[in-house]
């Protein structure tokens, strides 16, 4: 079983690169984030395209904002919207979907922003990881949580840890969040597979972030002991974020059971430019 998550960052941008990317990568459960449809609207957009290709959908969306999807060739059952309990800013949000897919439970999560740490977004950010904890601790077991978690497990995940101080996705509150999900005894399936390259899956439209290769690793599969087990390849699909109009984020796929495409590495070659001193450069959007 082939699973890949992939914020594509607007679904009805994104049709052009998403059609063709499932027709090359054929993956049998694909989870969404930031698809920015309502579900009708999700539904007239792409509902035909994808039953011709033999995916079932659940979809959770809102018109202009979030949004989220699981795409499945091995079944959607007992599908869930939302997380229950989970707090709003100030309402509710569509951030979350869940459904069973060939026997495992597959969550698909767009984690809050955060904008800036000690903010209402922030702690809004916090308060909502804590629900998804708890949901998570709930069961069923197997599952794998597939989505943009908005938070880079260690410095290791950012091109240069001195740029993004002050910044979310880097605070300790945000990394010991993610921590307690993963103790849960879902692995970083990515991380656990390549411990010591470098990995993005995120990079800034602005500065020639990704042609320099100048990212972060926000973008995560965590699996329980059962999935990871069965982990055979796990990789980031960096083809994706190639030519005109991506995503700002690529594709991570993980292949259980057998690799047809072989044991891939994170598919990122070395960074055309690499920091050689710490603090040497700042994000696009930093004064």
């Amino acid at each position: 079983m082939r699973i890949a998550t992939w914020n594509v960052n607007s679904v009805k941008q994104r049709v052009p690169r998403l059609l063709p990317w499932l027709d090359e990568r054929r993956p049998d459960v694909v989870c969404l984030q930031e698809t920015k449809l309502a579900n009708e609207a999700f539904v007239d957009l792409l509902g035909d395209e994808l039953a011709d290709r033999g995916y079932a959908v659940a979809v959770h969306g809102e018109a202009t904002w979030n949004g989220v999807a699981i795409l499945s060739r091995v079944g959607v059952e007992e599908p869930v919207s939302g997380i229950a309990g989970a707090p709003g800013f100030p309402r509710p949000e569509a951030r979350a979907v869940s459904a069973t897919c060939g026997g495992i439970r597959v969550h698909s999560v767009y984690v809050p922003n955060g904008r800036e740490p000690g903010s209402e977004h922030y702690e809004y950010k916090l308060a909502w990881l804590a629900s998804l904890r708890e949901m998570l601790a709930a069961g069923p077991e197997p599952m794998v949580v597939c989505g943009d978690m908005n938070i880079a497990p260690t410095d290791d995940d950012v091109f240069d840890p001195e740029a993004y101080v002050g910044h979310t996705h880097v605070t300790p509150p945000e990394r010991a969040a993610l921590a307690e999900i993963e103790a849960l005894g879902l692995r970083d399936v990515v991380r656990d597979r390549w411990p010591n390259e470098r990995v993005f899956t995120y990079w800034d439209y602005r500065a020639g972030m990704f042609h320099q290769d100048l990212g972060m690793r926000i973008d995560l599969v965590l699996a329980s002991k059962a999935v990871a087990g069965r982990v055979q390849a796990a990789w980031v699909d960096r083809q994706a974020r190639k030519g005109s109009g991506p995503s700002d984020h690529a594709p991570v796929i993980i292949d259980l059971d057998e690799a047809p495409d072989g044991d891939i590495g994170p598919v990122v070659p070395p960074p055309s430019a690499p920091v050689t001193k710490r603090g040497a450069r700042k994000l696009p959007q930093a004064p």
